[in-house]
């Protein structure tokens, strides 16, 4: 295989002044000479790594409450080479990220950073910056190597899998006195009744999308700018209502995943409904099996008659529940309106593992609140409960298994020990595409941090 050279690595060095390259002459088949300035101690493809940019890395550690006490300057380096090598090929690779998504999140991080210190002087004063200007084109340039080195690992481990004798031989290549131990976990089941908004309030909701829908097909104005105006979503409000889909990777409910992968680039939907109200959408861009799509969510408002009736009807529930009328599946199956878990004897999934286990060290703190004084088999009074978005609802709860910390056993939590399996046959994978590319890609260490011990081979010989 050729080995890579970037034919833009002059340029980027002479931009940044670091360093001079010279041939004899422009039919020359001699290799330019390089001779070091100042601050350089790497170049990764098309990247340049600047001593400055290690100082920076403890900085911002420190700055987060990381502890940087036995870190060496060396592993900092291998980091920032692996990011730089992540970042080089997925440019190679054309996996786009787009300069208005990192301009976003730079306003959301100076915002962020205003709101902590106090005052924009406050934040350029702490990260030693004369002016907003070059604060926010460092703040770019860095978040947009982290965003395309997200981008190429995700790509690397996309079809990573593992298959049950693949977990098995894991799982029994782990020495006995190795084996993780997983801390107490329990499972719990809901009955969740949601209000519905009287029908005057939808059609009000279809009307005013219907009227975004018009403004941005009629009249040409902004669908982001609607979105980061009235979206009631706020996971994409701050970014124009901003969502990347991929076929393979579902993240959206199904009706939702409907809409954004039937529309050609351009298009506006229709006004339509999911479980968290009502949306349009449009696509921004199509990219084989990825899909940039904006949308804007409205949740129609419920008056509190209507909210305090519902609480009323799950209290009756749980009555016939307690007084052994109706078992609690029963009740989940016949009575909830959450779909995600009436279908599952009302068990909750953990969205972190994928299964119905909750470890009560790492529970979400709201959920935990709830269930931290139900003594096992007990059913909770109705729970006001607020969805992100602002939707109400009322919902019981029960804690239906208890699993005591203990050793990790193969049929007991096969679905943890897969997670761990899985997690491993990535990390081999991303490292051998790593040691791959090494070989592949133009890389240049300074002689200073050749002795660096890397866990890859950084300091292969240049040519």
């Amino acid at each position: 295989m050729m080995l890579y050279r970037p034919t833009s690595l002059k340029s980027i060095l002479s931009a940044v002044a670091f360093f001079i390259f010279t041939s004899l002459s422009s039919q020359s088949t001699k290799a330019p000479q390089r001779i070091k300035l100042d601050g350089v101690v790497s170049v990764v493809g098309d990247y340049v790594i600047l001593d400055s940019d290690i100082d920076k890395t403890i900085a911002d550690m420190e700055s987060q409450g990381l502890s940087t006490k036995g870190i060496s300057r060396c592993e900092l380096l291998g980091k920032l080479m692996e990011d730089k090598l992540y970042a080089h090929h997925a440019v190679q690779d054309s996996l786009e990220v787009t300069d208005a998504e990192i301009y976003n999140y730079v306003d959301q991080s100076i915002e962020y950073f205003t709101e902590q210190l106090g005052s924009l002087e406050k934040v350029l004063e702490f990260y030693n910056k004369t002016d907003e200007l070059s604060f926010r084109e460092e703040l770019f340039r860095i978040n947009k190597i982290q965003k395309l080195s997200q981008l190429m690992q995700a790509d690397i481990v996309d079809n990573v899998e593992v298959t049950p004798e693949e977990v098995r031989a894991f799982f029994e290549a782990i020495p006995e006195s190795d084996l993780p131990t997983f801390g107490t976990e329990i499972e719990i089941a809901q009955v969740v009744i949601k209000p519905q908004a009287k029908e005057e309030e939808k059609e009000r909701i279809i009307d005013q999308l219907n009227g975004f829908k018009n403004d941005v097909e009629e009249k040409g104005l902004s669908f982001a700018s609607k979105a980061i105006l009235y979206s009631q979503d706020p996971g994409s409000r701050a970014s124009g209502g901003k969502y990347t889909l991929h076929r393979k990777r579902p993240r959206m409910v199904k009706e939702f995943r409907d809409v954004a992968f039937s529309l050609e680039a351009g298009e506006v939907s229709a006004p339509f409904k999911t479980d968290f109200g009502w949306h349009i959408l449009t696509v921004d861009k199509i990219r084989g099996q990825e899909v940039d799509i904006r949308h804007i969510l409205l949740t129609p408002n419920v008056d509190p008659e209507t909210l305090q009736k519902s609480k009323q009807v799950l209290d009756s529930i749980r009555k016939r529940v307690v007084d052994n009328e109706i078992s609690f599946e029963d009740a989940a199956y016949n009575f909830s309106s959450d779909n995600e878990t009436r279908n599952n004897k009302g068990k909750i999934i953990n969205p972190v593992t994928g299964d119905t286990r909750f470890e009560l060290t790492k529970m979400d703190p709201v959920l935990y609140n709830q269930v931290k004084s139900l003594a096992d088999g007990e059913i909770s009074q109705p729970i006001l409960d607020v969805d992100p978005s602002g939707k109400k609802s009322y919902k019981i709860i029960k804690v239906v298994n208890r699993y005591e910390e203990h050793k990790a056993n193969y049929s007991k939590d096969f679905v943890r020990i897969k997670e761990l399996a899985l997690k491993d046959k990535q990390l081999r994978t991303i490292s051998q595409w790593m040691e791959e590319k090494i070989e592949d890609t133009y890389v240049s260490v300074n002689k200073a941090f050749r002795e660096c011990s890397f866990p890859y081979n950084w300091t292969k010989i240049d040519n």
